[in-house]
């Protein structure tokens, strides 16, 4: 909201949430629009529908508005979940920003170059509007949605996840804290440039990468006598590490 605000020809107006003091909040972090109820917003020619997944087509029924543009911003879910709008005229579209919005200050401040998936037959309006605040909008398929955002959870989420994994054995290892979380951060940092620089294949190291089977089974060994999960986890990525380095898929 704040980056839509700054737009040359670009007014922010009525902004509803779960309650009124949400509204208000987000006015005054967005610093643009008024807070209403949703029954009391007035019409305007983009409708942004930022709720959680499985309440976007709820709060799509409840518009009554004329028809105009409405873009939700799931990942997961395609344009279809604002249906009923479209039964009514309204053209509509999903737009899902490819990046994480843990803190939104600091997204706000890098989103520049962020890339964005859009798909709906408002695609080109609302591809437009990203390009203008600095965003990178990208085609998908829309039947496909859940495929697309299993890629970003395994690219982001899980990604995250491991990292909790590699502190937890350091930790086991004796490892002091801050260290560790060093240790997380270069090597994160290191490998996120080699894929980017040479892809999976060519970037991925390791003993399953060298085919070290000695070092395999004992680490794994290790690993289920400490934490079986982990240890189940740690077989099957290096399966798929082997036949990715070997053959260029998993």
């Amino acid at each position: 909201m704040r980056l839509l605000g700054q737009l040359d020809g670009v007014q922010i107006g009525a902004v509803a949430s779960g309650s009124l003091a949400n509204a208000q909040a987000a006015v005054a972090a967005g610093g643009a629009g008024r807070a209403v109820e949703l029954t009391d917003a007035s019409p305007a020619d983009i409708w942004l529908i930022t709720v959680p997944d499985d309440c976007i087509s709820d709060i799509a029924a409840q518009i009554t508005a004329p028809p105009a543009i409405a873009v939700h911003c799931s990942g997961f879910k395609s344009s279809d979940a604002l249906n009923s709008l479209a039964d009514k005229g309204w053209k509509t579209a999903s737009c899902h920003p490819v990046r994480s919005f843990a803190d939104p200050d600091a997204a706000a401040n890098a989103f520049a170059g962020t890339y964005c998936a859009i798909e709906g037959t408002a695609a080109a309006e609302v591809s437009d509007l990203i390009r203008r605040i600095g965003g990178v909008p990208f085609d998908l398929l829309p039947e496909k949605k859940a495929i697309y955002h299993a890629a970003a959870v395994f690219s982001n989420n899980f990604t995250t996840v491991i990292q909790q994994i590699a502190l937890d054995a350091w930790r086991e290892a004796g490892v002091d804290p801050d260290t560790a979380k060093s240790l997380c951060a270069s090597l994160l940092t290191a490998t996120a440039e080699n894929v980017a620089l040479l892809g999976p294949q060519q970037a991925l190291t390791g003993p399953a990468a060298r085919g070290d089977m000695q070092v395999l089974t004992e680490q794994q060994a290790a690993l289920a006598a400490w934490e079986p999960r982990y240890a189940k986890l740690y077989e099957d990525f290096s399966a798929m590490a082997r036949s990715l380095k070997a053959t260029g898929s998993l």
